[in-house]
């Protein structure tokens, strides 16, 4: 291949937050491949899922500010993944299909799709309605929103809720705080002195019985959606995680 300036970062090999970040969904390797080529000339970060549940799965880590999305994938199809996308974020989604029937193109732009590419593409079309579907989007840094599909949760850090499994979820600042820990080293086991020093700035016994209130608290709130099932796990002596796979 011939080589090309390439300024754009491969999300699937290294992480950064400094430019917008385009996820690809396509069950053809060569097509997420090209499109990964083309956006990172255009200084974009690349991502990309070879089915929907694939894409589902890296939401959280990716945070995607553009979606580009394919229709016709075995199993999860474009017109699925989209739905179950569409429960978790508000991104937003370019489809770029072979199918150019009228009839699709009408029926994806009912259900919310941003905008329509039928295959094969003009690249210099697809970079120019992507940056015209960020400008209108409004395109931010910042990550709003933290996002666990394998247990249908959604973290808002604006406005402090949880939404689990459809429902809204109003907790205090404490409770939240001790969510947010918990999330952003999801799976893995956070300390009990890591999140006490993160939230009281002190360690010990007294203020370790505080944490175990507060996580029996937050217990009985998502307990009261999923009857038991318990997102948040006890490691004995070690500490508490968020089970989010």
């Amino acid at each position: 291949m011939e080589e090309t300036s390439v300024t754009g970062l491969d999300l699937d090999k290294f992480r950064t937050n400094e430019r917008p970040r385009v996820m690809i969904i396509d069950d053809e390797p060569d097509t997420v491949t090209l499109l990964k080529l083309i956006f990172q000339r255009e200084g974009f970060d690349v991502s990309g899922a070879l089915s929907g549940s694939e894409a589902l799965e890296k939401l959280q880590a990716v945070q995607p500010s553009l979606i580009l999305l394919d229709l016709m994938m075995p199993e999860m199809d474009g017109w699925e993944t989209y739905d179950r996308l569409r429960q978790f974020v508000d991104t937003p989604v370019i489809v770029i299909s072979a199918l150019g029937q009228s009839e699709h193109i009408v029926r994806a732009l009912n259900m919310g799709v941003d905008d329509y590419v039928t295959k094969p593409f003009n690249q210099a079309e697809v970079i120019a309605r992507s940056h015209a579907l960020l400008r209108r989007s409004g395109f931010k840094r910042e990550i709003k929103r933290m996002v666990f599909p394998h247990i249908e949760m959604v973290l808002d850090l604006d406005t402090q809720e949880v939404f689990y499994r459809g429902n809204r979820i109003q907790l205090t600042g404490k409770m939240f705080e001790v969510m947010l820990i918990l999330a952003k080293d999801a799976p893995k086991v956070v300390s009990y002195d890591d999140i006490t020093t993160q939230i009281w700035s002190e360690t010990g016994d007294g203020v370790r019985n505080r944490l175990k209130y507060l996580i029996y608290l937050l217990r009985q709130e998502f307990n009261g959606v999923d009857g038991g099932k318990g997102i948040i796990k006890n490691v004995d002596r070690l500490g508490y995680k968020l089970l989010s796979e």
